[in-house]
């Protein structure tokens, strides 16, 4: 009763304008728009993503006026989970634009094996088939929302001062992320693997495949135990949202790492070292179920610690 009380308390001092998240949103919403214009003759479904930018700026602004007439807590959580809940809208549309451009797998692909002399994707999940070790990696990759949910429920219940800025860190690390993927079209091995077929891959092969994915997208079926309850969480995450996009940097690596920050900020040892073992599970299964190459993992580590810092940054000096 006490929470539920808290939760139904007028604020004292209410937010009067959007809030961070929301003016992020709006940032990355207008980027995206003046693109879908500018291409409008190349672009597959110009008109559905117009609408849907219309309607996901509407149902902000509509989110603003309620919080207005009653300025509780409980209404800005339902705030922040409408504009988190957007991500599953604003994920697959980077595949609507990214396709326009030519395929860069091949030129990944070819770095991964000067790199490592092997495919990791290809060989991973070979050399360790046990239904154990697969569950725990789909363990892993299934954990990505249940962390991001995890640490931005703890920011609202146990340091709320800091709640805006730690949904703010996320969000706009993510709108960060859509851009690179928006640049740099690279699908992963799952997809690009399919295309140009696992034997050829095997031999060190690794074709232009130009604007395949512009008209494809067929996948590899992911590795391991097909009769696990995780491997069959994450292929119905696959068949219900993947497209042949968003492959570098792993924004699975990259906000799992933000979370990791987030939790040192918070100084809350419990939550770190929960999220630590899902967060190296994560790491490994990025590869192990072939979404990502070796180079996008680590290229997420690195951009996930420099997001983390940047955004933080710019909220205390901006927000």
């Amino acid at each position: 009763m006490k929470i539920l009380k808290e939760l139904l308390t007028i604020e004292k001092k209410p937010k009067k304008g959007l809030l961070a998240i929301e003016w992020a949103a709006f940032g990355y919403l207008l980027l995206t728009l003046l693109i879908i214009l500018f291409c409008y003759t190349k672009v597959q479904n110009p008109h559905a993503m117009i609408t849907g930018r219309i309607q996901i700026a509407v149902t902000t602004l509509l989110m603003w006026a309620v919080y207005r007439m009653l300025p509780c807590r409980l209404v800005m959580l339902i705030r922040v989970i409408v504009q988190m809940s957007f991500l599953s809208w604003w994920y697959p549309d980077t595949y609507e634009i990214n396709r326009m451009l030519p395929n860069l797998d091949h030129v990944f692909a070819s770095w991964e094996q000067q790199l490592f002399g092997c495919q990791p994707a290809l060989l991973f999940s070979q050399a360790f088939t046990h239904p154990v070790f697969s569950e725990l990696m789909d363990l892993g990759y299934a954990s990505y929302y249940p962390m991001i949910a995890a640490v931005a429920i703890y920011f609202f219940f146990a340091r709320y001062k800091d709640f805006h800025q730690c949904v703010f860190i996320i969000m706009a690390s993510f709108f960060l992320f859509y851009v690179i993927f928006i640049l740099v079209p690279v699908t992963g091995p799952m997809f690009y693997y399919q295309a140009v077929g696992v034997e050829e891959i095997a031999k060190g092969v690794f074709p232009n495949v130009g604007d395949y994915f512009y008209f494809h997208q067929d996948c590899l079926p992911s590795p391991g135990w097909k009769d696990g309850f995780f491997y069959h969480l994450v292929e119905s995450a696959h068949e219900a949202g993947e497209r042949p996009t968003a492959a570098f940097p792993s924004s699975h690596v990259g906000i799992a790492t933000v979370l990791l920050w987030l939790a040192w900020q918070a100084r809350s040892r419990w939550l770190f070292f929960i999220l630590l073992p899902l967060f190296i599970l994560m790491f490994f299964a990025t590869v192990y179920i072939q979404a990502h190459y070796a180079i996008d993992a680590l290229a997420g580590l690195l951009t996930g610690t420099a997001f983390y810092w940047l955004f933080r940054w710019f909220y205390v000096k901006f927000c």
